[in-house]
Parts: C-alpha cells; structure tokens; sequence
C-alpha cells in the first residue's frame, strides 16, 4: 500500500495522544493523589492537542474534507465512523477531567478518570480494527494488529508522560514511569518481531490460480496488461519495497522505540535522584525516540502491505 504520510502522522501522533490521555485517566482513576494537579493538568492538555492535531491531520487524505462529518453517520457499520464518534467523544471527559482538577473535585476524579480511559482505548481499537478488518489485505488482516496498536499507543503516551514528569511534575513517579515505558518498548519489540515474522513468512493467500479456478489446469498468467498505463489502483495498492530496505528500516525503528527508551529508563535509575536536568534530557531522548520509531513502523505497516486487487495486475501472489 502507499503510505500517505498524512495517515502515518494521524495514527502515531494521535496514538501518542490518547495514549497519554489513557495513562493519565488510569492513575486518577487508582488515586488522585497521584498526579499533582499541574502536572495532571498539562498531561490532558497535551493528550488533547496530540488527539487534535492527528485528527485534523486525517483530513489531509480525504478527497472532499468539507464533507467528513458525514462519515460519523456510518457508526453502524463503519469502523472509520467509529473511530471519528469516539475520537470525540473522548474530548468530552478529558475536558470534564480538567475542570474537576480546577475546582479540586476530588471524590469525582476517579468515575470520570475511568471514563476517560475507556474512551481513549476504544478509539485507538476502532483505529486498528480500521485496518484488521479488511480481509482483502493479509498483513493487516490478522490477531496482531489490534494489540499492536494499543500497545504503541501505551509506549507513547508513557514517554510523554515521562517527559512531563520530569518537567513540570514532582518526580515522585519519574521511575515508574520510566519502568513502564521500558516494558512497553519491549512487548512492542516482540509484538513487531512477531508481526514481522508474518509478513516475511509471505503464506500465499490468494494466487491468479486460485482466483480463477483454472489452476488444475497449471500456470495462470495475464495475456495482456489490463492497462497501458499507471493508474489510481497500481499508485494506491501496488507500492513495493525491497526486502534489504525493509530490513534496514526495522532495525533502525527497533533502536528507536525499543532499545534507546530501554536504555533511557536504566540510566533513570541510575542518575541522581537531584540531577533534575539529566533526567530531564534522559526523558526528553527517550520521548523524541520512541515517536521517530513509531512513524517509522507506521510506515513499514502501510508500505509493506499488498492489496489482493494488485493480482489482476500481475502479482503472482496475495501474501501477507
């Protein structure tokens, strides 16, 4: 598939946000006590502006983006529409979560704080089912996509959160925080190592043999090209990448989002507890890593998944 950079800046940027809005929720859920109320506060805002700012990214990939809340009336059978309702839906308790924090609204922190957290899970699982649902795509179509998602949506929203705490927080969570940014980073490594694995393993889903039914009578190949030129079809489903650049994009993704986040959190426990700077700068890398792995990985995820359209067009096979 061609990966349209506005999609890629969508699902990783909004991801991170609702990520972020989703850890935030979780701990005033457990005990408001927590997060200081500065901290709490800057941790919505930026979920919010992330959730925003990849929403309106989305738009970029829409041929009439004037007319993009008319996809919000296809929540019935629609997961695009799914994902739009929740996505703002989702604004209202984060909202509801500020101004309980403003007016020291305590016993109401934790039912709203839940809420929240729902929310944001479900929109980045509307997001991914976007994708696993389309049997028509193999890479796409299978158990790895979904968890994949939420969890890359944790990693981000955990480094950010890092990232506050270090900046406006007390750092009283700066380790555990830190802790679960490290153990993100690495389910997402073996959820991609998995996933990876599948894509490379190339099973043969559909073949021109099996499309046509002809294949007891051997090889099935087009006469002639259905089209003298490129078009809408081959530029969209047809996208290619070598298999030596696929691997060196997954190693440098992997190094981002897995191992310097993993080494980040090691030197959080290691630093001067005083050091404010140094732990700052140790987040700071890990935050901007991490996100740079994800667009690359997002990327991988879109270039290195093939239509079964692309058959009718000379592919010898469908595979993953």
């Amino acid at each position: 598939m061609h990966p349209a950079l506005s999609v890629i800046f969508f699902t990783v940027i909004s991801g991170c946000g609702y990520g972020l809005l989703f850890l935030v929720a979780v701990l005033l859920a457990l005990g408001p006590q927590l997060l200081d109320q500065r901290e709490a506060l800057a941790a919505l805002a930026l979920g919010v502006v992330f959730a925003s700012i990849g929403l309106a990214s989305s738009l970029l990939h829409l041929g009439q983006p004037q007319r993009a809340w008319r996809a919000l009336s296809q929540w019935r059978s629609s997961w695009l529409s799914r994902e739009g309702v929740a996505a703002l839906i989702t604004f209202a308790p984060a909202l509801a979560l500020a101004w309980l924090l403003c007016h020291d609204a305590g016993p109401a922190l934790r039912s709203v704080g839940a809420l929240l957290a729902a929310c944001a899970a479900l929109t980045v699982g509307c997001t991914a089912r976007i994708y696993s649902s389309l049997k028509t795509i193999p890479a796409w179509h299978n158990a790895l996509v979904l968890p994949g998602y939420l969890l890359f949506a944790l990693l981000g929203g955990s480094v950010w959160l890092w990232l506050l705490d270090a900046l406006v927080g007390t750092g009283r969570l700066l380790p555990l925080l830190a802790l679960a940014a490290a153990v993100c980073a690495a389910l997402c490594a073996a959820l991609k190592r998995d996933y990876w694995m599948l894509v490379d393993r190339g099973d043969p889903v559909s073949t021109p043999e099996s499309a046509t039914g002809l294949g007891r009578f051997g090889s099935v190949r087009s006469v002639e090209a259905p089209h003298t030129e490129e078009n809408y079809l081959t530029r969209e489903m047809g996208f290619a990448l070598a298999r030596k650049h696929a691997t060196r994009l997954r190693v440098i993704a992997l190094v981002l989002f897995a191992c310097l986040p993993v080494l980040g959190a090691t030197l959080a426990f290691v630093l001067p507890e005083k050091s404010v700077a140094l732990h700052t700068l140790d987040a700071l890398i890990a935050a901007l890593s991490a996100t740079a792995g994800l667009f690359i990985e997002r990327w991988l995820f879109f270039a290195q998944a093939r239509h079964r359209v692309m058959l009718y067009y000379g592919a010898r096979t469908n595979s993953a």
